[in-house]
């Protein structure tokens, strides 16, 4: 059951600009120690720009563009398909990102010489990349079948990133964020996707020490993420706990915060870090999310004969 408190549709909206404005907020510090934050911000929590990047404040690096891509594709076609996403991500390298993995490049490049949007399998492609970009997949498989979900998991996923723990690891964080969007508790999804996650792939085992300077290794990435989820109460020191451990900052802030934002919903999310987010990027991540939610109020009223 959806909490009362919290309306759907405020998840699915704050999951979306919870990306955002982690990405936004982890890009200032990504690649810097914790000791390194530390030294310069006391405690990194302000939506500044600069960053190894330079950005203006409030902008916003590949994590959440590439999820608005895959977000317009899926909009677009109301379908997961491959080849209309594939054709998304490589006008998105055309647009010259301010920032691009080198997997996804070379994904991107694959499709484009090869016209297949799917990588070959590889066992050194289990970076963060599919993962970071996956809420488009989760709000539009919000309610569907698990073999759908993870279908359209891997459909977008192996354009880049074909790889077992790759694909284990997002489609984790996307179950996770169903369960959110339904008003689940944090022990509900510890139960379940979480465990189930760690059964099959104990690599991604979290409870054993702090996860600090995590790397883009998506084994790295979510046992900071997860740590930071299940160890606060609320969206902005989610944010702030994800963030101040460095490494790749953007991203463990991305999910941490599209997450979050699931959780606690919009409201949740200080003023201070939505006024500061670029004015536009909160525009599209407000409109995609409202269309998603738009969607599934449509398909539920039409599976109900209403």
């Amino acid at each position: 059951m959806i909490s009362a408190s919290i309306s759907l549709e405020s998840r699915f909206v704050g999951a979306y600009l919870g990306l955002a404005i982690g990405d936004a907020l982890g890009a200032s510090v990504e690649f810097m120690t914790p000791n390194e934050i530390c030294h310069q911000f006391g405690v990194h929590q302000k939506i500044i720009g600069g960053g190894w990047l330079n950005l203006k404040a409030g902008q916003v690096t590949d994590d959440t563009t590439m999820a608005l891509a895959l977000g317009g594709a899926i909009l677009k076609d109301a379908d997961v398909n491959a080849f209309s996403i594939a054709d998304a991500f490589s006008q998105w390298l055309r647009n010259k990102p301010v920032d691009v993995g080198n997997t996804v490049r070379r994904g991107i490049v694959h499709y484009r010489n090869s016209g297949q949007p799917v990588s070959p399998e590889n066992e050194y492609n289990a970076g963060n990349g599919a993962c970071m970009r996956c809420l488009p997949i989760a709000l539009h498989t919000f309610g569907q079948a698990r073999e759908d979900v993870q279908m359209a998991s891997r459909l977008q996923a192996h354009i880049t990133h074909h790889n077992k723990v790759s694909d284990a690891g997002t489609e984790c964080i996307i179950f996770l964020a169903q369960m959110a969007l339904q008003g689940a508790t944090k022990p509900q999804m510890l139960a379940g996707p979480v465990a189930e996650l760690l059964l099959s792939y104990p690599c991604y085992v979290f409870r054993d020490k702090k996860c600090d300077n995590p790397s883009a290794y998506i084994v790295d990435t979510l046992r900071a993420v997860f740590q930071s989820i299940f160890d606060t109460d609320d969206f902005e020191t989610c944010l702030i706990d994800v963030v101040n451990r460095g490494g790749d900052a953007d991203t463990t802030g991305a999910i941490a915060g599209m997450l979050a934002g699931s959780l606690y919903g919009v409201e949740a999310i200080p003023a201070v870090w939505l006024k500061s987010l670029n004015s536009d990027v909160r525009a599209a991540c407000e409109y995609q999310a409202r269309e998603f939610y738009a969607r599934y109020c449509n398909a539920r009223s039409e599976a109900n004969g209403t």
